[in-house]
C-alpha cells in the first residue's frame, strides 16, 4: 500500500478544520485508484474513568449530543452518558484530563492513571483519545462542576453503583464508545468488584 500526489482542500473551518483529501492510493494487490475522503481534524482528547472504592461507584456525566440526536443513539434525545472527557487544548494527555475533570464535575484528583491510546473514528476523524483511569472520594470536590459556561457545556453528573455500571453495559445500555472502553477495561481489571 502506497499514498503519493495527496491534495488538500479546506471544506470548512469553522470550528476545526474539515478536510477533503484526493490522493492516489497503491493497493495491496498493485491496483492503482485515486481515492478522495473528508477528514475532520478536531484535534486530540482525553477520557477518564473515575471510580470510588469506599463507596463502590463510578462518577458518569450525560450532556446533549447533536449527533447523537442526529442519529437517534442513546435515549433518542440525544443525551449520552459518558465518561469525563474533553479536548488537549495544547496540554499533554494528563494534565488536559486533569482539568477537564475539575471542569465537569468539581472534582480535583492529584493523580490519573494511564490505560491506552484510541483511535475511535479512523474513517473520518483524526482525534486519538488517551484513557485514564482515576480514584475519587467526597475530600477532592471542589466545585459543583457541570464544565464551562463560555463553551456552553451543560453537563449532568451521576454516580453508578459498580452492580448498576455492570448490567448496563450487559444490557447495551451505555452508547459512547470511550465510556465502554474504560467500562470494560474497569471491568477486566477488576475495580468493579464488590
Amino acid at each position: 500500500m502506497k499514498i503519493a500526489n495527496i491534495q488538500e482542500k479546506i471544506l470548512s473551518n469553522a470550528w476545526k478544520p474539515l478536510k477533503e483529501y484526493t490522493y492516489q492510493y497503491t493497493a495491496s494487490d498493485g491496483r492503482v485508484m485515486i481515492q478522495k475522503r473528508e477528514v475532520y481534524d478536531k484535534g486530540d482528547g482525553a477520557a477518564v474513568f473515575m471510580y470510588n472504592t469506599s463507596e463502590k461507584k463510578v462518577l458518569l456525566t450525560q450532556q446533549f449530543r447533536m449527533p447523537a440526536y442526529v442519529n437517534s443513539v442513546g435515549k433518542g434525545d440525544g443525551i449520552v452518558t459518558e465518561v469525563p472527557a474533553g479536548m488537549l487544548d495544547g496540554q499533554e494527555p494528563e494534565k488536559a484530563i486533569i482539568r477537564e475533570v475539575e471542569e465537569e464535575t468539581g472534582y480535583r484528583v492529584p493523580k490519573v492513571t494511564f490505560v491506552c491510546d484510541v483511535v475511535m473514528t479512523p474513517g473520518a476523524v483524526t482525534e486519538v483519545t488517551h484513557m485514564f483511569v482515576a480514584e475519587y472520594n467526597d475530600s477532592m470536590k471542589v466545585s459543583k462542576g457541570g464544565g464551562v459556561q463560555d463553551e456552553q457545556e451543560d453537563i449532568i453528573l451521576f454516580e453508578m453503583s459498580f452492580d448498576t455500571v455492570k448490567k448496563s453495559i450487559l444490557n447495551n445500555e451505555i452508547k459512547d464508545g470511550k465510556t465502554l472502553i474504560l467500562l470494560q477495561h474497569a471491568w477486566i481489571q477488576g475495580l468493579l468488584d464488590n
